[in-house]
């Protein structure tokens, strides 16, 4: 159990905390959720209740859908694009092992299996974790849409306004501006690891260069 710890206290980790967090939204929202009742005079929400509607899934799949797209985006921009000087681009002036043909290794027995097999299946896993990203981010957009179009069919309700479709949602400035202001602090954040990983360091940190690493050196 200590060596599984060890060897996962990464993923672990971030689980935990995400856990952390989201039982934490989904309290605090609760409460405000039932305050927001309160004041139209309508009866309170029940915890488990409150985590159908629309404010928690919307709010929810909101944030998640712009962490997918921040992967996704930099997992694909990353192929072909470089930044002299930072860890986490490839070097531009020679070969990265990344770009080293699959079908070398196809004889190494710790290979992973699409490896050892070839053909469509390797097509596939070569481009598996941008696949996956793209497909959670989707998935994510949708249920954002979904939610928003659920909370405004709440709030309709509540003020005895006619009810709306996704589609109407998806025309909706205020559903954009939801998802705008999280995608450029992503792209923000991405952007600024990049430049200041280019002169400063975090000794230990396998996302920053070595300490002694000069400021061109890129990648590891």
């Amino acid at each position: 159990m200590k060596r599984f710890l060890r060897n996962n206290g990464l993923s672990l980790t971030l689980f935990a905390l995400f856990l952390l967090a989201l039982v934490g939204q989904a309290i605090t929202g609760w409460r405000a959720q039932i305050e927001e009742l309160r004041l139209h005079g309508s009866p309170p929400v029940g915890f488990l209740a409150y985590l159908t509607t629309g404010q928690f899934i919307s709010a929810t799949f909101e944030n998640w859908e712009s962490e997918f797209l921040q992967m996704a985006v930099y997992v694909l921009l990353t192929v072909f694009l470089f930044q002299k000087g930072s860890a986490e681009s490839k070097k531009p002036d020679e070969a990265n092992p990344e770009d080293e043909p699959p079908h070398a290794r196809r004889g190494n027995p710790d290979a992973p299996w699409p490896v050892q097999r070839g053909g469509l299946i390797l097509k596939f896993y070569s481009h598996s974790l941008s696949i996956a990203l793209v497909g959670l981010f989707l998935l994510s957009f949708g249920l954002h849409l979904a939610g928003s179009t659920r909370r405004a069919n709440e709030a309709a309700l509540l003020h005895h306004e006619p009810a709306q479709s996704m589609v109407e949602t998806l025309a909706d400035a205020e559903f954009w501006y939801e998802s705008f202001q999280n995608w450029q602090s992503e792209f923000l954040s991405m952007a600024v690891l990049i430049v200041l990983g280019i002169f400063l360091r975090e000794r230990g940190s396998p996302e920053s260069k070595p300490v002694a690493a000069p400021h061109a050196a890129t990648g590891h």
